[in-house]
């Protein structure tokens, strides 16, 4: 997980005991909470690099983003930021948090692939969006493991309407002029992700 000085508030014991209890249900083979260890480490560099403005909430953000994660639900986000919203309702009632935008990042994730730099607003949410999205910019072996992994998590789907449905997300991802919708991001990530994302649409084609 991210480091001690890069958690910018207290959480509950109980409070992260049911944030990891949702993670592991239903057992999932990338969306667990290994997965929101990684992206909070992006979150730490990010603090080191450039800071944040509202800390607290974005790391509460990406906490619940994936919390509750059916592959192929349409309400996975939505339900992630209502069980966010319950949680500090219940544990941080007193924190003076931003709920409302804790909510607005979750459901942001539904719109990965299909935002513009030009369409959010400030850092924050870029950086946000891409710290979620770092998987793609990653190690050959790493992004192929994540490939293999959302496959195992779409099993009970046909597997020729996943390839179909995988193949039209990744070129979808390559026709655009940023992947990344932050400098940071798109300085350092672009061009793996870009790789990566061609060699998995040869895969699904082969």
């Amino acid at each position: 997980m991210a480091s001690a000085r890069s958690v910018p508030l207290e959480i509950p014991p109980a409070m992260m005991a049911g944030v990891r209890a949702a993670y592991a249900t239903p057992p999932r083979a990338y969306h667990h909470f290994g997965h929101v260890q990684e992206v909070l480490g992006h979150f730490a560099d990010v603090a080191d690099a450039e800071g944040w403005q509202a800390p607290r909430e974005v790391w509460l953000a990406m906490l619940f983003h994936d919390a509750i994660y059916d592959a192929g639900a349409r309400d996975n986000e939505a339900r992630s930021a209502a069980l966010a919203r319950e949680a500090i309702a219940t544990y941080l009632p007193d924190a003076g948090l931003d709920v409302g935008s804790i909510e607005r990042w979750i459901l942001l994730t539904a719109q990965h692939g299909r935002i513009d730099r030009e369409d959010v607003l400030d850092d924050n949410t870029r950086h946000f969006l891409d710290c979620d999205m770092a998987i793609l910019g990653s190690a050959p072996a790493l992004y192929d493991h994540y490939e293999r992994s959302i496959a195992q998590e779409y099993a009970g789907v046909p597997a020729d309407a996943y390839r179909f449905g995988r193949a039209a997300f990744l070129s979808g991802l390559l026709a655009r002029p940023r992947i990344f919708l932050s400098d940071r991001f798109h300085a350092s990530h672009d061009g793996p992700a870009r790789a990566n994302l061609q060699r998995a649409l040869a895969a699904l084609s082969g």
